[in-house]
């Protein structure tokens, strides 16, 4: 049994409350990332790397739902700024794999301001964080079956 739903608002809409949230999380780490020097794109790829490291181009784009690319660039800036490398694979020149340096292991300690800066910001417990990102990946998920 499916419900009829009538033409929604714009506030009613949950495209529209996800991409908003989306935009106001990053305008609460922004200034965090600032501090970093790194941009939240650039933060997601490190991110994948604090998972994973030694992964190639092409299996950090797939992580983060993104083209290769979209993701050489921001990984030439960090590999700019120090905090990963590029190699190709000898065994295929086609693969080059990215491996966090010293400092960018250490970023991800530094980077724990931005958990800290969402629970404050939010004023929601960690557990309904939890809640949410669950429900939210959950939705994602499902979106995306083919």
């Amino acid at each position: 049994m499916s419900e009829t739903m009538s033409p929604l608002g714009l506030d009613d809409q949950l495209c529209f409350a996800v991409y908003s949230a989306g935009i106001a999380i990053n305008r609460a780490y922004r200034p965090l990332l600032d501090e970093l020097g790194i941009t939240y794109p650039q933060y997601l790829v490190l991110l994948a790397l604090w998972e994973q490291d030694g992964q190639t181009i092409g299996a950090i784009a797939e992580r983060l739902a993104l083209e290769s690319s979209t993701i050489t660039p921001l990984v030439k800036r960090l590999e700019a700024a120090g905090l990963l490398s590029r190699e190709r694979n000898p065994a295929d020149e086609r693969q080059v794999f990215v491996r966090l340096t010293g400092a960018g292991r250490e970023m991800q300690a530094k980077s724990v301001c931005l958990a800290e800066r969402l629970l404050e910001k939010s004023k929601l417990s960690v557990s309904d964080l939890r809640q949410l990102n669950t429900q939210v990946k959950a939705l994602r998920d499902a979106l995306a079956e083919e």
